[in-house]
């Protein structure tokens, strides 16, 4: 019996995608604009996961299916916009002969070389961002992006010049800049499911540090963290950033000072000992973490107590 390839399928090229979605050649080898009702959704059983060597921005309506991000899926019966970097694996399990509606718009990463954006769409968190913590916008939020988007696909459908590259990479900036905004947006909005996310935050690290597992785990990590609450480490941090001015490891930081402060005015423990309980490897590196927080070693802090 032959045995069955798990293995993703690998799609280098934007010519590649095009091909498999059975679409004209693009006009532009290294960007494009595929309109979703005008594709095929993956039928052969050898394209239901797929990762794309390329930047993918998608705007989906009306998907009836369920997408997959690592090992879980996420169902979408509304408007959400998802952002992929290149090797990320994606897997799709929908019914044939389904219409979706948006766009999804694919950039090579050479199309970036020689431009600061080649750098700086690293910084883009949302890249990173779980399925499940899509973008979604509001009506007047989807008419902008979507007319961006447009311009990208009305600049390469245009006669090439000089300038068309640097349009079309200005563009792109534009879009990823109003999704920073738009996703601040939904941060604030959703205070309800982001306040229940920080108040399980203070629980995870009250009770790692009241357990002491730092001594047998070592100091909590953001990854620790985020697979703890269900969501991405980048998710997470934006999220904190937004809402307390802290990222994920800079809050993990505050926390762990405080916890120092309580053992240093409550306990005879010695510097050492407090070190390993909270997860440090060496006690210097607590010392180090300590002063540049409190502008005081953990010592000197003791003895303003006294």
């Amino acid at each position: 019996m032959k045995k069955q390839n798990n293995s993703p399928y690998i799609i280098n090229s934007i010519s590649e995608l095009h091909r498999l979605l059975e679409l004209a050649k693009p006009e532009h080898p290294l960007v494009s604009v595929i309109k979703l009702n005008e594709i095929k959704c993956f039928s052969e059983e050898n394209l239901k996961s797929v990762v794309y060597n390329f930047y993918s921005i998608c705007i989906k309506n009306d998907f009836k299916g369920k997408l997959k991000y690592g090992q879980n899926y996420y169902d979408f019966d509304e408007g959400v916009m998802t952002f992929f970097s290149p090797g990320q694996v994606i897997s799709t399990d929908i019914n044939d002969n389904i219409s979706i509606d948006g766009w999804w718009l694919v950039i090579h990463p050479d199309f970036m070389i020689n431009y600061p954006l080649a750098k700086t769409i690293k910084n883009y968190g949302y890249f990173s961002y779980a399925v499940n913590e899509a973008l979604h916008l509001s009506e007047k939020e989807e008419i902008m992006v979507t007319s961006i988007v447009e311009n990208i696909e009305h600049e390469y459908r245009s006669i090439i010049d000089g300038y068309s590259q640097d349009v079309i990479i200005s563009h792109i900036e534009l879009l990823l800049n109003y999704a920073n905004r738009f996703y601040n947006r939904q941060f604030i909005t959703r205070k309800h499911a982001s306040n229940n996310l920080l108040v399980n935050l203070e629980a995870i690290l009250s009770d790692y540090f009241n357990e002491e597992k730092g001594a047998q785990k070592g100091l909590p990590t953001v990854q620790y963290l985020s697979e703890q609450l269900h969501v991405s480490a980048n998710y997470l941090s934006d999220l904190l950033k937004t809402l307390t001015g802290y990222n994920a490891q800079q809050h993990i930081h505050s926390r762990l000072i405080e916890k120092a402060k309580e053992i240093l005015t409550t306990t005879n423990l010695s510097v050492s000992e407090i070190a390993y309980r909270l997860g440090f490897e060496y006690p210097q590196s607590f010392n180090k973490l300590f002063k540049n927080k409190t502008n005081l070693s953990p010592l000197e802090f003791r003895n303003s107590f006294n």
